[in-house]
């Protein structure tokens, strides 16, 4: 994990993390924050009920992550 967080580092990966069309590749390019280390904020930043409520919010997602969203985009694949 990088240095300790300013507080304003802190409420800006949460909101992104908050925000349903903001996926976590964007994140990292914004934030340099890879998915696995904005989890870590947030596990770490909030209660543990909210923290379960972010997760089960996110998990239902395609919008979380751009590969999975593209694909759902792009349609299922014809069979030819």
């Amino acid at each position: 994990m990088k240095s300790p967080l300013a507080p304003e580092q802190i409420c800006r990966i949460i909101r992104f993390a908050w925000e349903d069309r903001t996926s976590f590749e964007e994140i990292e390019e914004r934030t340099g924050f890879t998915e696995k280390q904005v989890i870590e904020v947030m596990r770490r930043e909030l209660k543990p009920s909210s923290f379960r409520m972010w997760r089960k919010r996110v998990g239902g997602r395609i919008t979380k992550h751009r590969r999975l969203l593209e694909q759902r985009l792009k349609g299922p694949p014809s069979i030819e």
